[in-house]
C-alpha cells in the first residue's frame, strides 16, 4: 500500500522516465569520449600529450558549485534552461574517466598494437577491435561511476529545471519528502527503496569488473 501511495503522491512514473533519459544518455556519451580520450593519450604519441593530459585532470579541482552560475548564464542564452540536455551536458566529459581508462590501457602491452597494424588494421581498428576490448573492466568502472552521479545529481536538476514535467528522481524525492506531514514515514522510505533500485541492480551486474577495473588502472602510471 505504501508503494501505491508514493505513485499517487507524485508523479514518479515522469520522473523516472527523466531520471533514465538523463542517465542513460550521460553514462553512454561519456564512455565514449572517455575512452576515445584515454586511447589517445595512453598510446599515440603527439606533441603536447601531457601537457592537455595535465590541463583536462585539473578540471577535477573545480568544484561543481563553481561551474553553475556561468552554465545558467549560457544555458539560458541559448535557451536550454529547463531542458533535459541542460543537464546532461555537464555530465558528458569527465577528467576522472579519462585518467581511469589511461591508466588502464597504459597496461596493456605495445605488442597489442604493433601486431594489429602489421595485419594491416588502422589506429581505428586497433582502438575498438584491440585495446577497448581488452580495457572492458575500466569502462565498467567508469560507467558505474558515471551512472551513480548521473542518477543521484541533485544539484544541477535543481538549478536548470523549473518545469515539474521535467524533474529528475532526486528532485522528486524532495517533493515527496514535503508531503511528509500528510503521510506516514513508510511511503517516504517506499520511495527511497524505488529510488535506489536502479543503483543496486547496477552495482550487482559490475560489481566483477568494479575490483579489477580500479586494481588494474593503478599499475602503470
Amino acid at each position: 500500500s505504501n508503494y501505491k501511495e508514493v505513485f499517487q503522491l507524485i508523479p514518479l512514473k515522469s520522473y523516472l522516465v527523466n531520471s533514465v533519459i538523463v542517465t542513460v544518455t550521460a553514462t553512454a556519451v561519456q564512455c565514449a569520449i572517455s575512452s576515445s580520450a584515454a586511447y589517445a593519450f595512453a598510446r599515440l604519441k603527439f606533441r603536447g600529450n601531457h601537457g592537455f593530459l595535465l590541463m583536462i585532470l585539473s578540471g577535477m579541482m573545480i568544484p561543481v558549485q563553481a561551474t553553475v552560475v556561468p552554465l545558467y548564464i549560457l544555458f539560458s542564452k541559448i535557451g536550454l534552461v529547463n531542458t533535459r540536455i541542460s543537464i546532461i551536458l555537464p555530465l558528458l566529459i569527465s577528467p576522472l574517466g579519462i585518467f581511469i581508462i589511461k591508466q588502464y590501457m597504459q597496461s596493456i602491452p605495445k605488442s597489442y598494437d604493433e601486431a594489429a597494424i602489421i595485419d594491416g588494421a588502422s589506429q581505428f581498428q586497433v582502438f575498438t577491435k584491440v585495446i577497448l576490448p581488452m580495457a572492458k573492466p575500466s569502462v565498467v568502472v567508469v560507467a558505474m561511476l558515471t551512472f551513480v552521479t548521473s542518477w543521484n545529481d541533485f544539484f544541477r536538476p535543481l538549478i536548470f529545471i523549473t518545469s515539474s514535467e521535467k524533474m529528475t528522481l532526486p528532485i522528486g524525492m524532495t517533493v515527496l519528502n514535503s508531503l511528509s506531514r500528510q503521510s506516514s514515514i513508510s511511503v517516504i522510505l517506499a520511495g527511497v527503496v524505488i529510488s535506489s533500485l536502479p543503483l543496486i541492480l547496477v552495482f550487482l551486474k559490475g560489481q566483477k569488473y568494479l575490483i579489477q577495473g580500479i586494481s588494474m588502472s593503478g599499475v602503470k602510471g
